[in-house]
């Protein structure tokens, strides 16, 4: 594969330094002699990078006084009879994804608003690129899942960048602490109370708990879970907890299998989401057992995974489509408004029961 020109290369490095905020608007980029020892080129490779941004509108040079960073790029006439939303999610193609995106898509294209897609794989790496993308292509607005959002994320400067140019954005599904963003999202920890406390009213108190340590969405469900056990004054069997993130989950069967042989195993799991209680199911039904005569299980999204197997999973429903909807009524909002004030949406948890828990018959 033919690797692309060093001064493009360097070109493409100090646009991502403007267009991240380290270089600002008006400032003075370091001389050519102090950019050439930093990228250890020749000076000639870094005049060609200098004179492409200067063409793209990046970078203004003044004669005797040096090179400076241009918002010409931003000003330069576009086409302004239809507005573009980026969206990031982690996803695109799987799971509950299709669903909000669709929502989405729906209100957009019926306001007249063009739609830019980006998923970042729950890689802040991606993620970056992503934000990279939508500022380049100048976005009217954005919807964003934010990417690992339990962990500090590297990408934060991006956000408030985006904040600073008047581009309105609302997260969806969870947020980042560290911002105080809009946001549209289900209520996560009461929902996961709900849960816990279906099973708790059924005799069930050995119950297991499968969460996600890497995004905020598993750490609220996990608070919810304790909650319950402890507006009940029970306390909950720390064995019995299993948690993964994004990297780990290659490993997750042999953590459930390890909790099923316990001497002391559960009588009940309560589950991330529906692709992990599939999973869970496939090792209950393995060692023997039976749903729910054996072991109760609950979850979360009540997706298309939630009836597709002989288990039709009891789970909290997620407003997929709805919130997709949602998300693009609100940045359109805010873009026709020009305004960021606007509330958060936290949906209601509802509860939808099915045939996969029962009353625990065992004295615990």
């Amino acid at each position: 594969m033919v690797s692309e020109p060093k001064y493009i290369i360097i070109k493409n490095e100090i646009k991502q330094l403007i267009l991240n905020g380290e270089y600002e608007v008006s400032s003075k980029i370091p001389s050519e002699a102090e950019l050439k020892d930093k990228f250890n080129v020749s000076r000639h490779t870094i005049r060609q990078s200098i004179a492409e941004l200067v063409n793209e509108g990046y970078l203004k040079k003044e004669q005797g006084s040096g090179t400076y960073v241009s918002n010409q790029y931003r000003l330069e006439q576009k086409d302004t009879s239809q507005k573009t939303i980026g969206v990031i999610t982690t996803y695109l193609s799987d799971y509950i994804f299709p669903s909000i995106i669709r929502g989405i898509e729906d209100v957009l294209s019926k306001k007249g608003y063009a739609l830019l897609l980006s998923s970042t794989q729950n890689n802040v790496e991606n993620e970056k690129r992503s934000l990279e993308m939508m500022l380049e292509k100048r976005v009217d607005g954005l919807i964003i899942e934010p990417t690992k959002s339990a962990n500090l994320n590297p990408n934060l400067n991006y956000y408030l960048g985006i904040q600073e140019r008047g581009i309105p954005y609302v997260s969806i599904n969870a947020s980042y602490e560290e911002l105080e963003a809009p946001e549209i999202r289900m209520d996560d920890r009461l929902a996961s109370e709900k849960l816990t406390s279906h099973l708790l009213d059924l005799g069930h108190t050995r119950i297991c708990m499968v969460t996600k340590t890497d995004d905020l969405q598993g750490k609220e469900r996990m608070k919810g879970f304790v909650r319950a056990y402890s507006k009940i004054n029970k306390a909950f069997d720390g064995n019995l907890m299993i948690t993964f993130d994004t990297e780990s989950i290659e490993n997750l069967t042999k953590k459930i299998d390890r909790v099923l042989q316990l001497d002391n195993s559960p009588t009940a799991f309560v589950c991330y989401n529906d692709q992990i209680a599939v999973k869970v199911i496939e090792r209950i039904q393995a060692i023997g057992k039976k749903i729910p005569q054996d072991i109760s299980i609950v979850s979360h999204d009540n997706s298309f995974l939630s009836t597709a197997t002989d288990v039709k999973l009891t789970s909290i429903n997620h407003p997929k489509d709805q919130l997709g909807r949602d998300a693009a009524n609100w940045i359109i909002q805010a873009i026709e408004k020009n305004s960021f004030k606007q509330d958060s949406i936290i949906y209601e948890p509802k509860l939808i029961t099915r045939s996969s828990t029962s009353k625990n018959t065992e004295i615990d």
